[in-house]
């Protein structure tokens, strides 16, 4: 399949993209890579292999879903730096404008 021809201006407008007259025939020669090595790839005998979703197993690490006793307020807000009304944290600000003091 290294005959693929592939018109660089049509996928960059359908990808909304300016591409520059020199990087066409980069992204071009890269694109076409893709392409026949996804060719190559569909030639390969997968016959009675599963399809995984990760090549690792992984097992359910949720806990069940059990009702407890809420945590005390005081021990919680013990270490804040600051409150706010009495029962809110107070961080810093991060962003610049809307400041709330």
């Amino acid at each position: 399949m290294s005959n693929t021809d592939i018109d660089i201006d049509y996928i960059a407008s359908l990808a909304r993209l300016e591409i520059a007259p020199e990087e066409r025939e980069k992204l071009s020669a890269e694109l076409k890579n893709i392409v026949n090595y996804i060719a190559e790839l569909s030639e390969v005998d997968v016959e009675g292999v599963e399809p995984t979703a990760h090549a690792i197993a992984l097992s359910n690490v949720w806990r069940e879903d059990e009702a407890v006793e809420p945590a005390d307020r005081t021990l919680l807000f013990e270490n804040a730096p600051a409150l706010m009304n009495g029962d809110l944290f107070k961080v810093p600000q991060t962003l610049p404008g809307e400041g709330i003091n």
